[in-house]
């Protein structure tokens, strides 16, 4: 018997993701690829490894054996890798992250400044909601994550690197727009666009409104930073966000932040790990950086809320 590691890699992907398409997508091949990898690993046993019911593959009794096998072999793969990328440096090596939607705003930058001094790093980036990422992390698909702070209940290590201000963003002509001072009550009159049900940014507003005693009116859920800025653009609502996410808007004149009582809401973006995770040289190098380094990278290029209507 000759079994590959590539095919142990492509079998461990759609059994883990529960599909081809989706091991295809997370190892960047196509799906006849995959299809062939896993047949050609099936012809290797003599036996069918997955069993088809309608859309979904399902694991036989001989896949599930095996998976547990691929498993433990890739673990043993990718702890070899990490000793020899140790002997090399940094010089070379693979960064494997993912970044929450809000901090693909910034994170090319820290990436960008970190190529520069590694220029023969490799990076794969996977930009994704905070759900996503904590599956992630968890499956031990990725080195380190972006994102503001993950949950008490994880048992995830998380460094703040950097402030996360949340500010009330409107349309340059709303009644708002120029005011001074505006409190949270007058915010109650107004409608408000807001991101999805697990977004860390919706949570963090609804917990300071509700701290506040002030009950805002939702009119849209949106899946992204870009929807909710466009819709605050056509005049359908005011907005929270992060202030990352204001660059080009705020040089453009297409938005402005509001200056309300109490905001800018102050977070914090964390750069997370799994614990006891073993770094590669590289990722060790990238975390350094992100935690000592990130804050000045980024704030070259900030542009501070200082006056109302800005």
């Amino acid at each position: 018997m000759h079994i590959t590691i590539r095919q142990l890699q492509v079998f461990e992907a759609a059994a883990r993701l529960g599909g081809y398409t989706r091991a295809a997508e997370a190892l960047h091949l196509s799906q006849p690829a995959v299809s062939q990898q896993i047949r050609q690993l099936e012809e290797q046993a003599g036996m069918p490894l997955f069993d088809q019911i309608g859309k979904k593959i399902h694991l036989t009794d001989a896949g599930r054996a095996l998976y547990q096998h691929a498993r433990t072999i890739l673990a043993q793969v990718l702890e070899t890798q990490l000793t020899l990328e140790e002997l090399r440096g940094v010089r070379r090596g693979q960064l494997n992250i993912t970044v929450a939607s809000t901090a693909n705003y910034f994170a090319p930058k820290l990436l960008a400044a970190f190529c520069q001094r590694h220029p023969d790093v490799k990076v794969s980036l996977d930009v994704s909601n905070r759900e996503h990422i904590l599956a992630l992390l968890n499956e031990a698909d990725r080195d380190l994550a972006i994102m503001g702070r993950p949950p008490e209940s994880s048992d995830l290590v998380a460094h703040p690197f950097m402030e996360n201000p949340l500010v009330v963003i409107a349309a340059p002509d709303h009644p708002l727009a120029k005011a001074s001072r505006i409190p949270l009550e007058r915010l109650e009159a107004e409608t408000f666009i807001s991101r999805e049900t697990g977004s860390g940014t919706r949570m963090a507003a609804e917990r300071f409104f509700e701290e506040a005693g002030t009950r805002l009116k939702t009119v849209m859920e949106m899946s992204s930073n870009e929807a909710i800025k466009q819709a605050v653009q056509a005049g359908l609502g005011l907005g929270v966000v992060s202030i990352h996410t204001l660059e080009m808007e705020r040089m453009l004149g297409r938005l402005v932040v509001l200056d309300v009582v109490g905001f800018p809401v102050m977070r914090y973006w964390h750069v997370v790990h799994r614990p006891g995770k073993r770094f590669s040289s590289v990722a060790l190098a990238f975390l350094d950086f992100v935690i000592n380094e990130a804050e000045a990278v980024i704030a070259d290029t900030l542009i501070p809320p200082l006056s109302p209507g800005t």
